[in-house]
């Protein structure tokens, strides 16, 4: 074989590679869907099949029914107090990503930082995050701020560590090329260790993600006028359990519907690292 058929039947092979890597990705999120929707349908029929066999109580376990109704009758109140949750975690999200990134480069450049940082960040980790929404509701009132600092304070750790072991453990020989190269600091932290550490940091912002209505709604039940942990609160104290599983089915939702378009996201933006 010539060196040019080898070169045609390579690029063949790349390009049907490429392709099929890229129905994969395209095909990704229809068969995430489908998994999701196979899993409600399972759990609605053994909720059901709870109600029923059980002869549950509407007051302890209202059923599917009874929430979808009360869902179509109170969606105006409903999706009021989920633009205010959402704004809270979308918020929340963005501070602590950008707080653990500046940390994680405070300590990759710094090692003095790193020694002082370290145990403020495993101490902000030990201390329960309901013990610190009253003393932020102290300092920053009932508002939206509150929650805000809560949902980035509970994803700080992990999007720091994550951030910083994927600096860190750039391999050598890409960092040892751009100096040769002649790539400056800023270079090499723009164009190599940011690149590389990318996939690391995309594990720990699906974790942020999926944390990050913890510290949201931890501050709405501690002290708040409106979201959905407020709501839950209200309607719990009137004994209005229908409405109560409903504004929980709503922040279900919203939790799984953001993890999937940021793993979507960052599979479309990382796509060395689809798996």
């Amino acid at each position: 074989m010539t060196l040019l058929n080898k070169l045609t039947a390579s690029s063949q092979f790349n390009a049907e590679t490429t392709g099929n890597r890229s129905s994969f990705v395209k095909s990704a999120p229809v068969d995430s869907l489908t998994r999701i929707f196979i899993s409600a349908l399972v759990i609605l029929a053994i909720w059901k099949a709870i109600v029923v066999l059980f002869n549950m109580p509407s007051f302890i376990l209202p059923s599917p029914e009874d929430v979808a109704s009360k869902l179509i009758s109170r969606h105006d109140i409903l999706l009021k107090h989920t633009w205010v949750t959402a704004k809270e975690i979308l918020l929340g999200l963005l501070l602590g990503l950008s707080m653990g990134l500046f940390f994680a480069l405070q300590m990759l450049f710094f090692k003095p930082i790193k020694r002082w940082l370290l145990p403020i960040l495993i101490a902000s980790q030990a201390i329960p995050v309901f013990a610190l929404a009253p003393i932020l509701m102290l300092w920053l009132g009932y508002g939206i701020a509150s929650k805000v600092v809560m949902a980035a304070l509970i994803i700080f750790f992990p999007v720091t560590t994550c951030c910083y072991d994927g600096l860190r453990s750039t391999p050598t020989g890409y960092l040892d090329l751009s100096q040769t190269m002649g790539a400056s600091r800023w270079q090499q932290l723009w164009r190599v260790r940011l690149p590389a550490s990318l996939p690391v940091l995309a594990s720990g912002i699906r974790v942020a993600v999926v944390i990050a209505p913890i510290g949201a709604v931890a501050g709405e039940w501690v002290g708040s006028s409106e979201g959905l942990g407020y709501l839950m609160l209200q309607t719990n104290a009137r004994m209005l359990i229908d409405e109560m599983f409903a504004a929980l089915f709503i922040l279900a939702a919203l939790s799984v519907s953001l993890y999937f378009i940021t793993d979507t996201l960052l599979k479309r933006f990382i796509p060395w690292d689809n798996k």
